[in-house]
């Protein structure tokens, strides 16, 4: 179902504590749930990179779901606007695949988690589609492209569909179109 009939212009609930979420046609904010934390990212290239859905059991556990919905933004297209202070951090590399560490930068007050950095991304940040305040954005432009550990996938969800799939993690071309056995790639 989409957030709002007309996609061409911007739907920002009131959903956090903050209402002073906005989007234009190349950039976007995106804030925790208290409103202390705000971002602000592209909507587009050359900054946004990529959007995905993960099912690897680290981001199970992280999310308190079954997966979680993502996009990769440029470290030096990411302005933080407001609440950088506020950012606590967690990191670790045992449930990482690659071994390498990831961190975990989230809000100090209410707990969201805003984006993630690791070893195997140098210069980008990962964000959570669901911080992004225009609900619209979450349909367009940032749908994701990617689906990554389709191996742990639970048996209730299918999938996105169109996005290429990927058994473990992104890193080569081993993707595969919809409907097409996924092959297993590594960083």
């Amino acid at each position: 179902m989409a957030a709002t009939a007309d996609r061409s212009k911007p739907y920002i609930p009131h959903n956090s504590g903050a209402n002073d979420g906005w989007s234009t046609e190349d950039a976007a904010t995106a804030t925790c749930f208290c409103g202390a934390v705000q971002l602000s990212f592209p909507t587009q290239g050359p900054g946004f990179i990529d959007s995905f859905v993960c099912n690897c059991t680290d981001c199970r556990k992280i999310t308190a779901s079954m997966f979680a919905s993502n996009f990769v933004i440029a470290d030096s297209h990411l302005t933080h606007v407001r609440g950088r202070a506020n950012l606590r951090t967690y990191s670790q590399s045992h449930t990482i695949l690659s071994g390498n560490n990831m961190t975990n930068h989230f809000c100090g007050t209410c707990g969201t988690l805003m984006y993630r950095v690791g070893a195997a991304f140098p210069g980008c940040s990962i964000l959570r589609i669901g911080t992004v305040d225009d609900f619209n954005l979450h349909e367009t432009k940032l749908r994701p492209r990617v689906e990554l550990f389709v191996k742990d996938r639970v048996s209730w969800f299918t999938g996105v569909e169109g996005a290429k799939k990927y058994e473990m993690s992104y890193g080569g071309p081993k993707a595969q179109d919809e409907g097409q056995e996924s092959q297993k790639s590594t960083l």
